[in-house]
């Protein structure tokens, strides 16, 4: 028989991460409430937390440090506050800003788990004799009867945040809890529960923003940081339409503030096609050029045992995205994926997760994409 974590007989030591929001809250007082010893910590990952975004559902405000600080004394734990901005800025924010220099397309909160969240927090954890920390995230972990562990989809499917965790391997999935992940409710019931138990985070807003960019604009954001940089925006043929004073400014897929003034040929929208840093221009065109059949990925992490020969799998390619039906297999430690039918807006530097069946099989981080022939 098969048990998670969560529901392990013996009570374990935990340390429960409190961002400050209604989710972490949660998922800490019910591991207090399945009789685990748990220990409150909220992570300070900003040496200016001011700068960081208040007002919602966050990680590195000193609103969010109080508002977590606040649900631990109403669960009756030990809270403490534990410095990793040093660490924070090296692995998750300077690593942002120097993969969209290089024309790639990052995920920041991938990043976070694996560096900070099951990298450093649990590391420092382990040290400390604490079994396990627990999070707010929406993923199950399911015990094998031989004693492997794997990494599922949450229950609701509509909550579920597996591709974010997609980076964890099979001893950090061992020391890590997910009590939200497999109960079948709703967020307005999580809330509900938060307010029942008295928590004063069961109405703030959720975000889905960045936590480090305070005022949601990547752009400037990156701006301030690499400066103008003016080139041009070509099409497929090499002509130029426009200019823009950075390329690392655009996404692949992009459409809205192309800044072009001539329409397309066909009068259709055109869209990002491809970022190069190397001689620093943005290309655009029709929308069936962005049709995908094929990428490699680099830096596989398996929630597990790697697979070995190709195997069909669904993959998923964006944190909120839907799953796709893929071929992969990996050869000489890169992932090479071929899609079922043509997918759009893939962009290197975004992470493939790759499932079988509920089952997180692991995760890599897209380097090339195989383009479909574009209509002419």
């Amino acid at each position: 028989m098969t048990e998670t974590p969560q529901r392990a007989q013996r009570p374990l030591r935990v340390l429960a991460a409190m961002s400050g929001g209604v989710d972490s809250a949660v998922a800490a007082a019910r591991a207090a409430e399945a009789g685990h010893d748990v220990t409150g910590v909220h992570l300070a990952l900003s040496a200016n937390p001011q700068s960081f975004r208040t007002g919602a559902r966050g990680c590195c405000t000193i609103e969010d440090s109080r508002d977590a600080r606040r649900a631990a004394d109403v669960i009756g734990i030990p809270f403490y506050v534990w410095d990793l901005a040093e660490r924070f800025r090296e692995d998750v924010v300077e690593d942002f800003v120097a993969e969209y220099e290089a024309g790639r397309t990052p995920n920041p909160c991938l990043r976070c788990n694996e560096k900070i969240k099951f990298a450093a927090l649990l590391d420092k954890a382990l040290a400390l004799g604490f079994d396990a920390v627990v999070t707010g995230h929406y993923a199950t972990v399911v015990v094998n009867d031989d004693g492997t562990r794997e990494l599922h989809r949450a229950s609701d499917m509509a909550k579920d945040q597996s591709y974010v965790l997609g980076v964890l391997d099979e001893r950090q999935l061992a020391h890590a809890m997910f009590p939200l992940g497999d109960t079948l409710t709703t967020k307005e019931e999580i809330r509900a529960e938060a307010e029942l138990r008295g928590l004063a985070v069961a109405k703030k807003p959720d975000s889905h923003d960045i936590c480090f960019i305070a005022d949601g604009d990547t752009q400037g954001f990156l701006a301030a940081r690499l400066g103008k940089a003016e080139g041009d925006i070509v099409d497929e043929s090499g002509a130029v339409l426009g200019s823009h004073e950075g390329a690392y400014g655009y996404t692949i897929g992009q459409r809205k503030g192309l800044r072009i003034g001539t329409p397309a040929p066909d009068g259709k929208p055109r869209y990002v096609l491809d970022i190069s840093p190397v001689d620093n221009t943005v290309t655009v065109g029709p929308a069936a050029a962005l049709d995908v059949t094929g990428l490699t990925a680099i830096k596989p992490r398996w929630c597990g045992l790697a697979p070995t020969g190709p195997g069909t799998y669904t993959a998923q390619l964006r944190a909120h995205g839907g799953e796709t039906e893929v071929t992969a297999e990996l050869v000489d430690g890169t992932l090479n994926v071929s899609f079922d039918e043509p997918v759009r807006g893939v962009a290197p530097g975004q992470a493939i997760v790759l499932y079988d069946g509920t089952r997180v099989v692991g995760s890599a981080t897209i380097a090339t994409t195989e383009r479909a022939t574009a209509a002419v």
